[in-house]
């Protein structure tokens, strides 16, 4: 599948994809089981000590999980998702998620997401594996 196709699938998730939009996630670059996506982190995802919710950091993980497992065509679902808190992450901050494929198999695909702040710090990374079905996005 070429890159075009790769761009055409995201774009059509991100369409319907009312949960990404209302976090802020911008879509920055599409390949072939790649992607790169960044928010801003407002205040009202900040918990009890000021600091970024765990969910948020997991929510964009996940949002990049499935665009780059969307990138092949295929209904994709999360089967396990695995993540690592590296540093505090603030109001303000600006982060961005990359997601590489590290295996594409008939059924099943396995990919690396790592989340960075503006400068370039690494707060969170997170393994996630899907579930290939036949269904295709369109």
């Amino acid at each position: 599948m070429n890159k075009p196709d790769a761009e055409l699938h995201v774009r059509r998730m991100y369409e319907n994809d009312a949960f990404s939009k209302w976090l802020g996630i911008q879509i920055i670059e599409i390949s072939d089981g790649y992607i790169k996506l960044e928010m801003i982190v407002k205040k009202e995802m900040t918990n009890g000590f000021d600091i970024a919710h765990g969910g948020i950091l997991f929510s964009l993980a996940d949002s990049a999980l499935a665009f780059a497992a969307g990138t092949h065509g295929r209904i994709s679902p999360a089967l396990t998702n695995s993540i690592s808190f590296l540093k505090p992450v603030s109001a303000g901050d600006t982060l961005t998620a990359t997601a590489e494929q590290l295996h594409l198999g008939r059924q099943t695909g396995v990919y690396n997401i790592t989340i960075r702040n503006q400068d370039q710090k690494t707060v969170a990374v997170m393994r996630g594996t899907v579930f290939r079905t036949g269904n295709s996005l369109g």
